[in-house]
């Protein structure tokens, strides 16, 4: 079996994965609150973890895997998002007219991306109930208290508060995106559970009714979905301190373990053209926007393209994200795509159930393996695509088939663009210039021909010369 190094941040350093039950590996991240579409950084988190699924589902079978992904759909984001947009309305039914629409496209947003869907996407209002019963644990056993009209969790109750993110407790500040008020016991305890007012969504507790604080929907469904202690937490850089801290916090005082997941993950932060992507510079992106506009490079992209653009760095190191990195990719993607119908691979329906069935270089494997080694990943992709042989092609194939970047109903589309040919309202007149220009270079009459490219290359035409099999010259046209 081969074997897999992970960076872990609960001991900062790489160590061998080794699963609680190999016959059960469990692995939870952080997903989206759903107030708006998803901008390209959370792209980032969602398709480096569905990469390490992927490898997952190889190494121990997909049948022995469980991928979680929550959903969070209860949120003050959310809460003035839909008195925003829908005025007058019912508040829960504004709120579900927002989260469904988001969460809708949050998913497709990700299959555009390549991404599996997770096993479990368990929504924050469908486990309210857990919630609460977390609550009374940690209230039971000493560790949060009601004040204000709050339930607050007492930081100083945990001996090793803040030992995750290295921080000392002294300088903790509160870690919830609901603000608190002046009746802490401590700076940075943190809320468990807020009071709601009329213009606010909130279930019945003990407590009165109210809506719970951001870190505590983790906490709640990681017991419910994969226990008290799993394999693998992963997320953002952003989330180590509050959210991740503040999980581990509840979960380790609720169950009384010494920890929460044995191996924890963050993916690195995304820039925008070497600057922070922030609404205010005019750099933000949707995936949608980049998926379905032309406001980066003026083109839109497609998913497969981006894709590779987000993992062609280790997750765990920061992302210039633009427009030469997205170029390169583009670049790239074609060639190897093109490299696998050249060497001979058919992509018919008769070759489907072989085709699917390829696997990766096992090179290629070993590098992804070592804490997602994309430096010498995309070094065997590139090894396989200058290669020469059926079998190049076949590892090609498999390996761009594991990492997402291909399938092979995306191939069977490929090629039959291939053989189709380019698709131009002036195709006929392109088709006459290239004649001309063939007939001009076999008279050696170099001039009129260059002439001839440049007028090409003006209606956004480039051209690829070669020769047949029988030597001749021929040419090849694409749009630029």
């Amino acid at each position: 079996m081969t074997e897999i190094q992970l960076y872990n941040t609960l001991t900062r350093q790489k160590e061998k994965f080794e699963p609680i039950d190999p016959n059960n590996v469990r692995m939870y991240v952080c997903g989206p609150t759903v107030y708006d579409y998803a901008h390209i950084g959370n792209g980032r988190s969602a398709v480096a973890f569905d990469l390490l699924f992927r490898l997952l589902r190889h190494v121990y079978g997909a049948e022995n895997v469980t991928y979680a992904r929550n959903i969070t759909d209860v949120d003050d984001k959310i809460n003035a998002r839909a008195a925003q947009e829908h005025p007058g309305m019912e508040l829960n039914k504004a709120i579900r007219e927002v989260t469904e629409r988001t969460a809708n496209r949050y998913q497709a947003d990700m299959h555009a991306l390549g991404n599996l869907d997770p096993d479990l996407q368990p929504r924050a209002t469908d486990n309210i109930a857990e919630m609460i019963k977390m609550i009374e644990t940690l209230i039971e056993k000493g560790h949060a208290y009601q004040a204000g009209g709050e339930v607050l969790f007492d930081v100083t109750s945990m001996a090793d508060y803040g030992k995750f993110s290295n921080r000392n407790l002294d300088e903790q500040q509160a870690g919830a995106r609901i603000e608190v008020e002046e009746h802490k016991k401590n700076p940075g305890d943190f809320v468990l559970w807020k009071l709601s007012d009329e213009n606010q969504p909130g279930w019945d507790s003990p407590w009165g009714n109210g809506r719970p604080g951001w870190h505590l929907e983790c906490s709640a469904m990681t017991e419910r979905y994969l226990g008290k202690v799993f394999d693998i937490h992963a997320g953002g850089i952003d989330l180590v301190f509050p959210h991740h801290e503040n999980e581990i916090a509840q979960s380790r005082c609720s169950h009384g373990t010494d920890r929460m997941a044995n191996y924890w993950l963050h993916n690195g932060f995304l820039q925008i053209e070497g600057e922070k992507m922030s609404k205010s510079l005019g750099n933000f992106y949707t995936i949608a926007d980049l998926l379905e506009t032309t406001s980066f490079g003026n083109r839109k992209w497609p998913g497969d393209v981006l894709r590779l653009g987000l993992i062609m760095t280790n997750y765990r190191e920061p992302i210039d994200f633009t427009l030469k990195r997205l170029e390169e990719a583009e670049k790239n993607l074609n060639r190897w795509k093109a490299t696998n119908l050249k060497l001979g691979l058919d992509f018919v329906e008769e070759n489907r159930a072989e085709y699917e069935a390829l696997g990766p270089c096992s090179k290629l494997l070993a590098h992804l393996a070592n804490d997602m080694n994309m430096s010498g990943v995309l070094a065997e992709l590139h090894r396989h695509a200058g290669g020469d042989r059926e079998h190049n092609a076949r590892r090609l194939f498999g390996s761009m088939q594991l990492l997402g970047l291909v399938t092979f109903d995306a191939m069977k589309a490929y090629q039959a663009a291939q053989n189709a040919g380019p698709q131009h309202e002036q195709a006929d007149e392109i088709e006459a210039k290239i004649q001309a220009r063939l007939d001009h270079l076999n008279a050696k009459e170099w001039g009129e021909a260059d002439a001839i490219r440049d007028e090409l290359t003006a209606m956004g035409i480039k051209l690829k010369d070669g020769k047949d099999e029988a030597g001749n010259r021929i040419t090849k046209w694409e749009i630029a």
